[in-house]
């Protein structure tokens, strides 16, 4: 790739870098907003919940959005978004303030992603190339994240508005860049035959209520008629959506993608392992500082090496896809872990750093081996101009994953704290371990499928290939004999 391709590809990957250091920024900051601003518990909870349903209720629209107005227009306007909003969150004095903040934020970042992650897979050829480029992607995301977590405990012994106010100042920077670099010509707008307004609404109404059911499960049982009535809801919002899509004459999203198994496996695929890995990371991090009395800071620097994907993910993943191929890498990464969470199982009160960091070690690198992959392969294959419905669907999964693999670890720990003292929580927090475990169980089945599925492919291909070349062969001899005929 050349320089120009490069800074490109840096600005695209500073958006996703940017949505992960604020979310991490947020987690390790809340404790302190709270304290400050006086919120109260349900109110704390909405700050983080917040972001969630904005962006996993409008990622779809989002992604589709960029295929239909132009995937620079999308980007750059929701950047802006971002940014504003980001920095109205650095001024609030009321917990109102800041969950409308944090829902816009959300709302934001379900339009700007997509749309960075289709100008990736438009703008650098099919192949290596973009390859490389989603890789580099995948890794920049789980080293903001990682990173996040640090530098978040850092400005938050500064002051909590600076978790704020830093992302402004990135994205501000992102925004200039873009602005030269991002090509005009990604797209003009599509739309034909008028905007799908009916799917757009029924699509965010039912993406949003499903969002609340998931982040309701956190309460376990707790006013479980809301929770059900919520999944009732989303269900039949669902449902109309569906139906408005197979008669509209401009569909906002192509049922027919939803029939690409390799598109569908990897999307699964990436609910289950981001909703795992977000799951035992938040377990561990509790485990840290409530059962252990950890700082912020302390379990913020422990959990960096999670972050050991950054430098492996546009590195050895590669090199590994090239010589295996996708799905065998994201199976390998599945395995792996299963084999790091498995580890974590058995946690004790007092064990060490050292006894902890091969999980910790292992987890990271199955997220380098994963993730990276499994975004290549849920956009492979997909036509040009549905990239950013297919960076939609992506980004939707991963969103529901995350939020699934909280609120499931949260509600089990819940149901399983059946006493007070030390030994009853470490009995909790192993009991919700097994959560992120069966997810990636699951997820390396699905992976098992896919690997079939290939070598199916593979076969197949093969077995065309004869078939021409012994027809291609049988021909001169069929036209020989044909010419001594004559003669």
């Amino acid at each position: 790739m050349g320089t120009r391709a490069w800074a490109l590809l840096l600005v695209l990957c500073g958006t996703i870098f940017l949505e992960g250091i604020d979310v991490a920024m947020m987690a390790v900051a809340i404790p302190t907003i709270r304290s400050e601003l006086g919120l109260s518990t349900g109110t704390a909870a909405w700050v983080m919940s917040a972001y969630v349903l904005g962006y996993a209720g409008f990622t779809l629209l989002g992604g589709r959005a960029a295929d239909l107005l132009g995937r620079r227009r999308m980007f750059l306007t929701w950047l802006t978004v971002f940014l504003l909003f980001s920095g109205l969150g650095g001024f609030a004095t009321d917990g109102w303030m800041l969950v409308v903040a944090r829902f816009v934020t959300g709302v934001a970042a379900a339009f700007m992603t997509p749309a960075a992650l289709s100008l990736i897979t438009t703008s650098y050829e099919e192949g290596p190339q973009r390859n490389k480029a989603l890789l580099v992607f995948a890794g920049t995301a789980a080293g903001g994240f990682s990173l996040g977590l640090v530098i978040g405990g850092l400005l938050t012994q500064l002051g909590w508005r600076w978790v704020f106010f830093a992302p402004v100042l990135l994205a501000g920077a992102l925004l200039v860049a873009a602005v030269r670099l991002v090509p005009a010509a990604d797209g003009a707008p599509r739309v034909r035959g008028g905007f799908d307004l009916l799917g757009a609404v029924t699509a965010a109404g039912a993406m949003l209520l499903a969002a609340y059911a998931v982040v309701r499960l956190e309460h376990g049982l707790h006013d479980w008629p809301l929770t059900a009535l919520a999944v009732l809801a989303a269900a039949a919002l669902g449902g109309a959506f569906v139906a408005v899509e197979r008669r509209a004459a401009a569909p906002l999203v192509r049922l027919g993608i939803l029939r690409k198994g390799s598109v569908v496996r990897a999307d699964l695929g990436a609910l289950l392992f981001v909703g795992a890995f977000f799951g035992f990371q938040f377990v561990v991090t509790l485990y840290l500082q409530e059962l252990r009395g950890w700082s912020s800071l302390q379990t913020a620097v422990a959990l960096v090496v999670l972050g050991c994907d950054a430098v492996l993910a546009p590195t050895l993943t590669p090199k590994l896809v090239a010589r295996y191929g996708n799905v065998r890498v994201i199976l390998g990464g599945f395995v792996l872990a299963v084999v790091a969470y498995g580890l974590f199982l058995p946690v004790g009160l007092d064990w060490s750093y050292a006894v902890m960091f091969p999980t910790l070690i292992l987890a990271g690198t199955a997220f380098a081996l994963a993730y990276g992959p499994l975004t290549i392969a849920a956009t492979d294959g997909v036509a040009e101009e549905e990239q950013g419905l297919a960076g939609g669907l992506l980004n939707t999964a991963t969103q529901f994953g995350s939020a699934i693999g909280i609120s499931a670890v949260t509600a089990v720990y819940g149901l399983a704290s059946s006493g007070f003292g030390p030994e009853a929580t470490l009995s909790a927090f192993r009991t919700a371990l097994t959560v992120p475990v069966a997810m990636v169980v699951l997820g390396t089945l699905v992976s098992a499928l896919s690997v079939r599925a290939d070598r199916r492919a593979v076969r197949s291909a093969s077995q065309v290939s004869s078939v021409s070349a012994s027809q291609t062969s049988a021909n001169p001899a069929q036209r020989s004999g044909g010419m001594a005929s004559r003669k």
